[in-house]
């Protein structure tokens, strides 16, 4: 890896899940090299989550690649403005731009778009129907893995959903796309509309939305990319 490259890399997850689906992302990686983070924030909040991502960065002795998936996207976004990021990494992820949050995103699917199966919210929170969890977020995974993270679900807060960004770094700072083409949660067409608006360098990987899980060696790859882009 030249000496040059960006040496730090922090993983920010999405809705419904925690950090430790990086796993192999995170290994492929520190294997390579890389000084590799994962937030571990409560998706209680936007706001709370970009703090919780801000505070990692702050700890970094020097720039970073700044990945993350699903709803971690919108995190990214804002987060993304934090002066130790050198670029931005978007999984299967949402790009909102100024004033636009995950809900106003999700809130006109396409005719025939799939349709996450999140159920109606209980206490402010929401989760995924854990019946049809394999089919929509992790359709690559095998049976057993998929019913896990059913299992172990995150509920992610309204508050987290409803989150509008403030200013989008990508509109300042260079980004990659990762789109995973067989996606029930995020429709590809929408993950490639947003990846165009940011300016994203795209690339595409036959996954299903937990594509971080099943293709971290596409993931790993895009990273690198990045890192020896910027």
């Amino acid at each position: 890896m030249d000496t040059e490259q960006v040496k730090n890399v922090v993983l920010v997850h999405g809705g419904f899940v925690d950090g430790s689906g990086w796993r192999e992302v995170y290994r492929l990686l520190t294997d390579d090299g890389f000084r590799v983070s994962v937030v571990q924030h409560p998706t209680l909040s936007l706001t709370g989550d970009v703090a919780v991502t801000e505070r990692v960065l702050d700890t970094l002795d020097g720039p970073a690649i700044l990945v993350g998936h699903s709803y971690g996207g919108a995190v990214i976004t804002e987060a993304g403005n934090h002066e130790r990021v050198a670029g931005l990494v978007y999984i299967a992820a949402f790009a909102p731009d100024k004033g636009e949050s995950v809900n106003t995103l999700i809130a006109d699917p396409a005719p025939g778009a799939p349709v996450p199966p999140i159920l109606p919210p209980v206490d402010g929170f929401l989760s995924l129907d854990r019946d049809k969890f394999h089919a929509s977020f992790a359709a690559d995974l095998p049976v057993a893995e998929a019913e896990f993270m059913a299992d172990s679900q995150v509920p992610w807060g309204l508050d987290a959903l409803s989150g509008a960004i403030g200013e989008p770094a990508w509109r300042h700072k260079p980004s990659w796309y990762l789109v995973a083409t067989d996606d029930r949660m995020i429709p590809p067409p929408a993950q490639r509309a947003m990846a165009r608006r940011a300016g994203s360098t795209v690339t595409g990987t036959d996954a299903g939305h937990a594509v971080y899980v099943s293709r971290p060696d596409a993931v790993a790859d895009l990273v690198r990319q990045a890192a020896a882009d910027v």
